[in-house]
C-alpha cells in the first residue's frame, strides 16, 4: 500500500509550525501507544506512521527535502533507515516516563532497533538516559501554600571505575563477531530482508575485549540518591515537577533524563477544594439564622476571621471570603474561600425553650397546610 503523506497522517498543514507538528504527534502516540492498545494492529500501524511522519516534518533538514522532493528526498538518506532518536528526545515522557515500554524495546519492535543514534560505521554515538517518575503524597495546607520535600530514589550514573567506558583501563574494543562491524543482522522474510540491531553487540559494531569488573561492560551502576523538591504553592493532585538531568544516564556519554514527580494531594478534614476556591460548611442555629449577627470562621492558613451572617439566612446558602482561597501557581494571588451555612435544628428541647418557640409560632402564624414551593437543588 502507498504511503500517505506525512503532512496528512499528522492532521496538519503544509504551513504549520513546529510546535503545531509536535502538538499533533502527541495526540496521536499517546491515542495509539502499544501500552494502551495491546494486541492491536491497527494501532501499532498508526503509531509507527505517525512516528515516521514526525522523525521527518520535526527535523528542519528532512523537512525541507520532503517537501521539495517528497519521500525520494528522505527515503535516501542513512541507506532508507530513519534515526528515531529526535523522536525520543522530544517526547521521553511518552516513551520513557509515562507509559511501561521502554523507548528501544518500543522502537527495536517497530522499526529494526532504529532508535539509538548512531555514528558511522554503525557505532553508537551518545544516548539520551531514561527519564524516571516519583509518586508523592504532600498535606492539603502544603498544596496551598507550597513546600520543600526531600526524596530518595534510584537512577542509573556513570560507572566511576571505567568512567562510562564500559571497559578496563588500557583495554579497549574489538570488531563484532556476528555483524562483522556493521551493527545489523538481517534475515530473509519473504522477498524482503529485514535487518535489525546486533544482538551481540547491540548495534555498536564492536564488543568490549576486557569489560570492566565494575559495571560488566555496561559503563553505568545503579545509585541511591536523595534531592531537595521545591513543590510550588498552588498545585494539586495530578501535578508535576520536573528535575532536569536527575534520572538516568545516558550510554556512551549521553544527556541523562529527567526526573519528574507526580503530586497526590491528600484531602483535608473541612475544607474542599475546586480549583483555586476552598469550600468549607458551618453549623449556626435558628436564632444565628433568623436575627444574624458575627460568628468567627478557621480559614486554611489557621486564622480566625469575623464573618457577619445576614438575619433571615437560610440553610445552604454561601457566603463569600475573598483572598482566602489557595495561592494562584506562579503568583502571590490567592482565590476566595466559601462557607456554607448549614442551620442546625435542636433535636430535644427543654421547657423554657418549647415555650418560647410555641410563643413564636403563635407570632409567625405557622400555617397547619402550607403550599409547595418550586424545588431547589
Amino acid at each position: 500500500m502507498a504511503k500517505r503523506d506525512y503532512y496528512e497522517v499528522l492532521g496538519v498543514g503544509k504551513t504549520a509550525t513546529l510546535e503545531e507538528i509536535k502538538k499533533a504527534y502527541r495526540k496521536l502516540a499517546i491515542a495509539n501507544h502499544p501500552d494502551r492498545n495491546p494486541g492491536n494492529k491497527e494501532a501499532e500501524d498508526r503509531f509507527k506512521e505517525a512516528t515516521e511522519a514526525y522523525d521527518v516534518l520535526g527535523d528542519e533538514k528532512k523537512r525541507k527535502m520532503y517537501d521539495q522532493y517528497g519521500f525520494a528526498g528522505v527515503d535516501g538518506a542513512n541507506g532508507g533507515a530513519h534515526d528515531y532518536s529526535n523522536v525520543y528526545r522530544d517526547f521521553s515522557d511518552i516513551f520513557g516516563g509515562g507509559f511501561g515500554g521502554g523507548f528501544e524495546d518500543i522502537f527495536s519492535s517497530f522499526f529494526g532497533g532504529g532508535g539509538r543514534t548512531q555514528t558511522r560505521g554503525g557505532q553508537h554515538g551518545p544516548e539520551v538516559g531514561s527519564s524516571l517518575r516519583y509518586d508523592v503524597d504532600i498535606d492539603f495546607k502544603d498544596a496551598v501554600f507550597g513546600t520543600k520535600i526531600e526524596v530518595a530514589y534510584s537512577h542509573q550514573v556513570a560507572c566511576d571505575v571505567c568512567h562510562g567506558s564500559g571497559s578496563e583501563e588500557h583495554s579497549g574494543t574489538k570488531v563484532c563477531p556476528t555483524c562483522n562491524g556493521s551493527g545489523q543482522v538481517r534475515r530473509n522474510s519473504g522477498f524482503f530482508a529485514i535487518a535489525s540491531a546486533c544482538p551481540t553487540c547491540g548495534g555498536s559494531g564492536h564488543v568490549i575485549e576486557n569489560p570492566c569488573s565494575s559495571c560488566h561492560g555496561t559503563g553505568l551502576k545503579r545509585k541511591q540518591q536523595k534531592v531537595k523538591v521545591s513543590i510550588p504553592a498552588g498545585v494539586d493532585s495530578g501535578s508535576r515537577v520536573v528535575l532536569r538531568g536527575m534520572g538516568d544516564a545516558g550510554a556512551n556519554g549521553g544527556p541523562s533524563g529527567d526526573l519528574y514527580v507526580y503530586i497526590s494531594v491528600k484531602p483535608h478534614k473541612y475544607f474542599v477544594r475546586q480549583d483555586y476556591e476552598l469550600y468549607c460548611q458551618i453549623p449556626i442555629s435558628i436564632t444565628q439564622a433568623s436575627l444574624g449577627g458575627d460568628i468567627k470562621v478557621s480559614t486554611i492558613d489557621g486564622d480566625l476571621i469575623k464573618v457577619n451572617i445576614p438575619s433571615g439566612i437560610q440553610s445552604g446558602k454561601m457566603l463569600r471570603v475573598k483572598g482566602r482561597g489557595v495561592t494562584k501557581l506562579n503568583s502571590t494571588d490567592r482565590g476566595d474561600m466559601y462557607i456554607r451555612l448549614q442551620v442546625q435544628i435542636p433535636k430535644r428541647l427543654g421547657t423554657k425553650a418549647k415555650k418560647l418557640m410555641q410563643e413564636l409560632s403563635e407570632v409567625l402564624g405557622e400555617q397547619e397546610a402550607p403550599n409547595p414551593v418550586p424545588f431547589e437543588d
